[in-house]
């Protein structure tokens, strides 16, 4: 657990506020550093280069005590977020935190793959729409299914109809893990100002549209769900 880890925050206990836990405790962990730009991004702070005098670099063991003090020493899940976590040397922190009765799950869009997902307890792979400006190389998402960790499921946010094709076509290619769709949220957070107004009204919109769709084409495999940390506390950070 030599190696450090870029720590943008540590906050929780909270619930995670989507995707296949949604409502489940947990103690976030966010990483800073991501090898994406995407245009709608709601965590800039631990993406951009130029808010890396902000980000902590941490060992394994100091983000465990962290998180145990917040805890207060009680295991409960652990959320890998970023940025995208998979750039960082999670793997000794994974192994220590298991030892201690801590579980594991991460979201990342799946364009870096790392041996140590496989110690997961949940994988989110999130590749990224094309409303986003991003490519995906699916070579390497598959490698990251292949990890096989304890649990691997898919999420994919829409914003619009090219989007909603772009997860039919993720599904396609891995029909055997589950989906969970999640409607863009239109008022992504700025670094400086994390409390801007959200339009709730429009991602509600977005919602039933989403909804709508799934049911028109008979995606009856798929789950839609909304960012709950969203509709409870708007785009305020270390919720």
């Amino acid at each position: 657990m030599s190696e450090k880890i870029r720590v943008s925050e540590i906050f929780g206990p909270t619930i995670q506020g989507e995707g296949a836990v949604i409502g489940v405790p947990t103690v976030f962990v966010r990483t800073g550093g991501c090898d994406f730009r995407c245009s709608w991004c709601d965590s800039l702070h631990a993406v951009d280069q130029e808010y890396r005098h902000m980000w902590a670099p941490m060992s394994a063991q100091a983000v465990l005590d962290e998180v145990q003090k917040l805890a207060n020493e009680e295991p409960l899940m652990i959320t890998l977020s970023g940025g995208n976590p998979a750039i960082q040397p999670l793997g000794g922190l994974i192994d220590h935190g298991h030892a201690q009765g801590y579980t594991f799950g991460m979201e990342t869009q799946g364009s870096v793959v790392k041996d140590w997902f496989a110690k997961l307890d949940m994988l989110v792979l999130s590749p990224k729409p094309p409303s986003s400006g991003m490519e995906t190389d699916w070579d390497v998402l598959a490698r990251c299914v292949e990890q096989e960790a304890a649990q691997t499921v898919l999420k994919i946010v829409v914003f619009d109809e090219v989007d909603f094709a772009y997860a039919r076509e993720v599904a396609g290619r891995f029909p055997d893990l589950p989906i969970y769709l999640q409607p863009g949220n239109h008022t992504p957070p700025t670094p400086e100002d994390d409390d801007a107004e959200v339009d709730i009204e429009g991602i509600d919109e977005r919602m039933r549209w989403l909804v709508d769709q799934v049911i028109e084409v008979k995606w009856y495999s798929a789950r839609v769900l909304p960012q709950l940390h969203v509709m409870l506390w708007g785009n305020k950070r270390g919720i």
